[in-house]
């Protein structure tokens, strides 16, 4: 019940109190103000149904004309809109349009949560850049627009530019936003305006390549960093890693090629553990079947994440599967002999020597030559029994450690 059907009903019982009080007994009320009070009653009713009915229609309009996420406008307003910009008192029109990235990536690695943060982001930085007159809109899943009326390209390029310099001042939460833009501008009412956006999507797509190798490297960077924050261990970890690698690969005479995705995949292959909560990585004490179950989820995690990473997404399989039995009881696809690829059987090896040397808040460190007993005991049912004799041979007697690191 509204306020103010509450109140008119409150207002008629005290009428008719009165009414019923100073009335002699035995007189009738007269009819015409009841009449009009109920009437008055109805007319309030009325008024709050209307005024009700009215917030919801307007509430209805925003929803759709308004992305729930972001605040922004939405595609469907953004098209209203361009109908009504395209025409000669709003030339020249130009279109910036643009194409989050990383949103995939922070989806996968921390959650949707994260990616509609990174929206909400970009969201404001947009907001910020532009101007009052410009529309801003939520184009797509990753996708923004901005129309500007009466702004020729080079000024748009300039708003460009200045979103450019915003995200690079943003911080890293976890990381740091970025977008790939892209702007074409109508000039004559005679051009037409759905070519004028093809234009300014292929001059994103243009950009957005030719930027890709650096976001990926900025991205890995960050990613790495956010690993180092949960625990130091991870990248010493990852350091030493590398280092068995190379050793193994010089050992099994690989290619430059495949020796180059071994290393690269010997120092990214925990990069799954960002979603692994720091208390649980950190703790001190045996993990609970549940702890498990997260800490063995970075494979997948890994996995999402170089595939979300153009330049790494070729060792997407190899993150993937360094947790793999030899007889086929690993996780997480029960994988079995060589259908585990080589590379993630060599990791498989050097990752358990490594963390069997140096311990883990949860287990204790055992030495060397114990490390490769365990190893060797396990061949044939964790590990390929062929690559086993080799890593046996290429670690007995020698510092395990000893081989430079190579750069690529």
């Amino acid at each position: 019940m509204s306020r103010i059907t509450f109140i008119s009903l409150v207002a008629l019982f005290f009428y008719f109190l009165t009414i019923a009080l100073w009335i002699p007994e035995g007189v009738a009320a007269p009819q015409n103000h009841i009449n009009e009070s109920i009437l008055l009653v109805m007319v309030c009713i009325l008024l709050s149904n209307i005024k009700k009915r009215k917030k919801i229609e307007d509430q209805l309009k925003y929803i759709s004309y308004h992305d729930t996420v972001t605040g922004l406008y939405n595609r469907n307003y953004f098209e209203k809109e361009l109908q009504r910009m395209d025409s000669g008192r709003h030339l020249p029109l130009s279109i910036i349009v643009g194409d989050t990235n990383n949103l995939k990536l922070l989806n996968d690695a921390f959650g949707h949560s994260k990616g509609d943060q990174l929206l909400l982001r970009i969201a404001g930085i947009l907001n910020n850049s532009c101007r009052r007159e410009d529309i801003i809109a939520r184009w797509g899943g990753d996708e923004f627009a901005v129309l500007l009326p009466k702004t020729s390209r080079s000024e748009a390029m300039a708003i460009c530019s200045k979103i450019k310099k915003a995200c690079a001042q943003e911080k890293e939460d976890p990381i740091r936003p970025s977008i790939a833009l892209g702007t074409a501008a109508k000039n004559k009412q005679e051009e037409n305006i759905q070519r004028v956006i093809k234009t300014a999507e292929d001059n994103m797509y243009r950009n957005k390549l030719v930027e890709s190798k650096s976001t990926s490297y900025i991205s890995i960077s960050s990613l790495k960093k956010i690993l180092r924050e949960k625990t130091h261990e991870t990248k010493e970890h990852c350091r030493r890693m590398r280092k068995l690698a190379i050793r193994v690969g010089n050992r099994l005479s690989l290619d430059s090629n495949e020796k180059k995705k071994l290393i690269l995949s010997a120092g990214l292959h925990d990069i799954g553990k960002i979603a692994v909560p720091s208390e649980i990585l950190n703790k001190p004490g045996p993990l609970t079947a549940s702890e498990w179950e997260v800490v063995n989820s970075h494979s997948e995690v890994g996995y999402r994440i170089a595939g979300a990473l153009p330049e790494i997404r070729y060792l997407a399989d190899y993150i993937l599967s360094h947790h793999e039995n030899w007889d086929g009881n690993g996780y997480p696809q029960g994988l079995k002999g060589e259908e585990i690829p080589l590379i993630a059987r060599i990791i498989s090896i050097i990752d358990a020597y490594d963390v069997m040397v140096h311990g883990r808040p949860y287990k204790s460190a055992i030495n060397h030559q114990q490390a490769l007993e365990k190893i060797k005991n396990a061949a044939g049912v964790q590990f390929d029994p062929c690559l086993v004799e080799i890593f046996l041979k290429t670690l007995q007697g020698t510092n395990p450690y000893a081989e430079k690191e190579t750069a690529f």
